[in-house]
């Protein structure tokens, strides 16, 4: 697969280094943050932050999703505002990341560092097969949270 991606901010690739992945083993490619100045996430605040870049994935049996860097998330608090940004194939405009301080302590988002990571996934379409019940009951059934227990 090859994933088609337009610069938007001429500072990448000249000031901020390519959207790339930090290890040959790595599953996220890591997205830099590109606003204009340095941006301060209060605590509890929310902010939409650009990336730069815009991606075109153009087959509907794959998707992107946009996750935390783990370690934001860990020792800053600095997690997405909405959990998982979904990117479908079909969508061509900049990625911009919600990005929510959970934490007590202002965070500084720098123009050019690494913020967020860019996953590329496989989407099934299965048939829709609409039913008045199903053919058999689980044991965990209709129970809803914590019914297959903790330990």
């Amino acid at each position: 697969m090859i994933l088609n991606v337009k610069i938007l901010d001429k500072r990448i690739g000249n000031k901020f280094s390519l959207p790339k992945y930090a290890t040959s083993e790595a599953a996220g490619l890591d997205l830099i943050a590109c606003p204009t100045n340095s941006i301060i996430i209060e605590p509890g605040n929310t902010i939409l932050i650009p990336t730069g870049i815009a991606i075109h994935i153009n087959n509907k049996n794959y998707c992107a999703v946009i996750l935390p860097r783990s370690g934001l998330g860990h020792k800053h608090g600095i997690i997405l505002g909405n959990s998982v940004g979904l990117i479908d194939s079909d969508y061509q405009g900049q990625l911009m990341v919600s990005c929510w301080n959970r934490s007590k302590t202002a965070f500084e988002i720098i123009p050019g560092m690494r913020f967020a990571q860019l996953v590329i996934l496989n989407v099934f379409h299965p048939t829709i097969n609409f039913v008045d019940q199903f053919d058999s009951e689980t044991i965990r059934n209709n129970n809803g949270f914590g019914s297959s227990g903790v330990l």
